[in-house]
């Protein structure tokens, strides 16, 4: 199969263009002419080589539902919609996007059987909203609320991404600077304590002992952390390792809270706004685990769900997890015993928001002087090691 460019006019005479696959371009053409399309020209797409291609993220997702939402509440057809988002985005990987599943909808398919087709774009969660807003004739109802929980949920990935960003590249800049002082400034003055003879303080003879490691086996200097990277990622590959990461990182001091907190956050927003939906609890517990972003979580909502099967209460599981406070529990209790199970979890969920802004502001603050200190302490050292001699030289001058 190939793709094929295709030019065409409908019995009305208005000029049409697309994509198809076919065997060939003979082919190609004969399928257009029978869907009574006259003046067929066709020719094969050349293939285009982008060593950095465009993807389609979250953001320009939630921009078009939007737009989407607007465009179903004033009365135009779901094809048309989609002919009109194509014309007005100038995202290329866009545009590909949207054509696909236009196609797909010309052919008499459902919007949210279409979409999990591209899992790439569409995930199970806005797939599972789309089909039960299409079920209920609430579609654009449920795209705008899907609109306000992405943009919730990318606002909250951005704080977790700004939490951990900053120390990683301190710690990556302090890494670098240690590496240029000890394999090219401290031979130098190595050298000049050699002319010099007599015996070095204790300090500047470890100072140049690590900067004869780092000039002698520099190869392992740098490669080990990349090595370290390579054999983590390795790791979380596994079922096993990627358990076992996920359960650290929900231990770490103050990171771990800050994640916790997320996860929770995350946990109630998706699925309450699955309940709004009116999709079945189970099915709604299926996607919350699958878009909690942590083994661990994801293990404790499906003990939640099979705990739900066998006619028992939601909130067990997740009390006897130790993961959800005792305050998220007990207020999901009350929702489950008042049927407004709904209202409850959207309260957490903002709470939980406001939680981690705060969590991420306060490990800032923490970490800003700790890691102050940590660059002191290593710079710092490194500079007085070297001017030890300088100053005992001095002294008996």
């Amino acid at each position: 199969m190939a793709m094929f460019i295709w030019q065409a006019k409908n019995k009305q005479g208005a000029a049409q263009s697309g994509e198809m696959e076919a065997p060939n371009r003979e082919i190609a053409a004969a399928i257009l002419r029978r869907k009574g399309l006259v003046d067929v020209k066709a020719k094969k797409k050349p293939i285009e080589i982008n060593l950095f291609p465009e993807k389609v993220d979250d953001k320009d997702i939630s921009v078009f539902f939007r737009q989407l939402s607007t465009m179903i509440n004033a009365g135009l057809p779901l094809v048309q919609c989609f002919e009109l988002a194509e014309r007005g985005t100038e995202k290329k990987a866009m545009v590909k996007l949207l054509g696909d599943v236009r196609q797909s909808l010309e052919g008499g398919n459902p919007l949210g059987e279409t979409m999990r087709k591209f899992p790439e774009a569409f995930d199970r969660l806005t797939c599972a909203l789309v089909e039960a807003g299409e079920q209920g004739g609430i579609l654009d109802t449920i795209l705008l609320r899907l609109c306000t929980y992405k943009e919730k949920a990318l606002s909250l990935k951005a704080k977790i991404k700004s939490a951990m960003v900053y120390p990683i590249a301190i710690l990556v800049v302090s890494f670098i600077v240690t590496s240029i002082l000890m394999i090219f400034v401290i031979p130098v003055f190595s050298e000049m304590f050699a002319d010099l003879g007599g015996e070095l303080p204790l300090p500047t003879q470890v100072a140049m002992g690590i900067s004869d490691v780092f000039v002698n086996f520099w190869y392992v200097v740098v490669g080990a952390p990349i090595a370290l990277v390579f054999i983590v990622r390795s790791i979380y590959k596994t079922p096993k390792g990627h358990y076992q990461l996920d359960k650290l990182m929900l231990a770490l001091p103050v990171l771990g809270d800050v994640l916790r907190k997320a996860s929770v956050a995350r946990f109630c927003r998706t699925f309450s706004t699955l309940s709004a939906a009116g999709v079945p609890i189970l099915d709604a517990l299926d996607t919350v685990a699958e878009t909690a972003g942590n083994v661990v979580i994801e293990e404790v909502i499906l003990s939640s769900k099979d705990s739900i099967s066998q006619g028992q209460t939601l909130t067990a599981p997740l009390e006897a997890s130790k993961i959800f406070p005792i305050m998220v529990t007990q207020m999901i209790s009350i929702g489950e015993q008042t049927g407004s199970l709904e209202e409850m979890l959207g309260k957490i969920a903002d709470f939980y928001e406001e939680e981690v802004d705060t969590a991420v502001d306060n490990m800032q603050q923490l970490m800003e002087p700790i890691i102050m200190a940590f660059l002191g302490v290593v710079i710092g050292g490194l500079v007085i090691s070297m001017y030890l001699p300088i100053f005992q030289m001095a002294s008996l001058v």
